[in-house]
């Protein structure tokens, strides 16, 4: 009979080696449109596969992070991190043997390995957060909902297209290891220092799980005091800030890399740290569906706490900004109409701010048994997709006023005005509070006073 853990270590091979395999096969392929997104799927299918035998880490920087939690034992990390790199180098040698060539891991052209470091820390980051919080917290993991693989898997196709521009993005040092030790004929490339890189990115996604959530049983600090099933506010206000600048990093990459998915990308960063934060602060990440939520009222959040989460919000915005400018060499944008007149532009920044504002009311606020528990976060994190896609060419397709003030804010430097962001702002605003009073009327249930009133 075979053991567990020789059951796990099975797992935790075939897992990354599929992941590494699909990694290698778009590159040569040269799949520049869908490669991410098949990079991201494989790993998504193989955690809803293995996750039950193994955890599905498939990545020694995960595993490190859920050592570093004590969501995982330390032999076992050792043992799973050994198993992983055999699965990365095999894959990276049969793409090698199907294809005849390979390619070495190094900052992609016109990027220095300081930025391609940054990229790689920081999506790394990301990617163990978003597994600590759906797939470990006390309130959210363990089995408790169905959509960690989406969220964990995702995480690919919001890193690949902005920070991989840069770093080749890779966020997983097997994935490193297979790509540069099998293209070693060419001459071996960065896979330790890109290793170091996502260590430190797997102990930072660790540090700051537990500053989000200090309910967690093996945290070693607090930052504040319960209150009942409620994060302290200090969490909250942390939540909001790493949701938006995650967010604001992938916008700014995206468009200076030229993306051929950024749409798509911008809105899987989204989707992701909402499944990740949902339960600690809301997972607003955007000043204007902070005001729809204030402008709903049911006491779902105070004017003093929507406060300072907008001044949070906007804050992580200008911090993405400047991150991603140094990122690209100083490189910035200008927040203004794509190909259209002001008017036309305001209208599609309007209607679909509106429409996002609106499905995190209807979806995500509503009494429990209304919730969309599940699919909250993609049905949230779409309105980007939706939005960017069909007015994008209007208004650059915003959306966000931590986003508007982030893209003006960091072009200063580049000698752009500043005031496109006011403008921007001003209608998002309106438009989420607008979705509060349509939602008033569409969500009868949830204003009991008011139904008595009508009749």
């Amino acid at each position: 009979m075979v053991s567990a853990l020789a059951s796990a270590l099975v797992a935790e091979f075939i897992g990354t080696y599929t992941l590494v395999l699909t990694v290698g096969c778009n590159v040569l392929a040269e799949r520049s449109v869908w490669g991410g997104v098949s990079i991201a799927c494989s790993l998504m299918v193989m955690i809803y596969a293995l996750g039950g035998v193994s955890g599905a880490n498939f990545n020694p920087a995960v595993s490190l992070a859920l050592g570093i939690t004590k969501n995982l034992t330390w032999d076992r990390v050792g043992m799973y991190m050994g198993v992983q790199l055999l699965g990365g180098l095999l894959a990276g040698f049969t793409y090698l043997a199907v294809f005849g060539t390979s390619f070495n891991l190094a900052p992609t052209p016109g990027h220095t390995f300081m930025q391609a470091a940054l990229a790689e820390i920081i999506y790394t980051f990301m990617l163990c957060f978003v597994v600590l919080n759906v797939a470990c917290s006390k309130r959210d993991g363990n089995g408790k909902n169905q959509y960690y693989g989406l969220a964990i898997g995702f995480v690919i196709v919001a890193g690949a297209y902005s920070g991989g521009g840069i770093s080749m993005g890779c966020f997983n040092p097997a994935v490193a290891f297979g790509i540069d030790i099998s293209s070693a004929h060419k001459g071996l490339g960065h896979c330790l220092t890109y290793t170091v890189c996502e260590f430190v990115g797997a102990a930072l996604a660790a540090v700051l799980f537990w500053v989000v959530r200090p309910d967690e049983p093996n945290a070693p600090f607090k930052i504040g005091m319960m209150d009942g099933d409620n994060y302290p506010l200090a969490s909250k206000l942390v939540s909001e800030f790493l949701g938006t600048f995650m967010l604001v990093l992938t916008v700014g990459l995206n468009v200076l890399n030229g993306s051929t998915a950024a749409v798509f990308s911008i809105a899987s960063s989204l989707m992701c740290m909402i499944f990740a934060l949902g339960s600690v602060s809301g997972a607003h990440f955007n000043p204007a569906v902070t005001a729809a939520i204030m402008a709903s009222g049911r006491n779902k959040c105070s004017p003093k706490e929507g406060g300072m989460y907008m001044a949070v919000q906007i804050l992580a915005g200008i911090c993405a900004s400047f991150m991603y400018a140094l990122m690209k060499g100083g490189q910035t944008f200008q927040l203004k109409p794509a190909t259209s007149t002001w008017p036309q532009a305001m209208f599609g920044e309007f209607m679909y701010t509106f429409v996002l504002a609106f499905v995190v009311l209807s979806v995500a606020t509503v009494k429990k048994e209304n919730l969309l528990s599940e699919f909250f976060g993609l049905a949230i994190g779409m309105c980007v997709t939706t939005g960017g896609l069909a007015i994008g060419s209007l208004s650059g397709g915003s959306l966000n006023p931590a986003v508007s003030f982030g893209i003006s804010t960091s072009h200063i430097i580049g000698g752009g005005g500043f005031y496109p962001c006011l403008i921007y702002s001003l209608v998002e605003l309106v438009a989420g509070v607008t979705a509060a009073g349509v939602f008033m009327i569409t969500a009868r249930d949830e204003y009991p006073e008011m139904e008595k009133l009508l009749k």
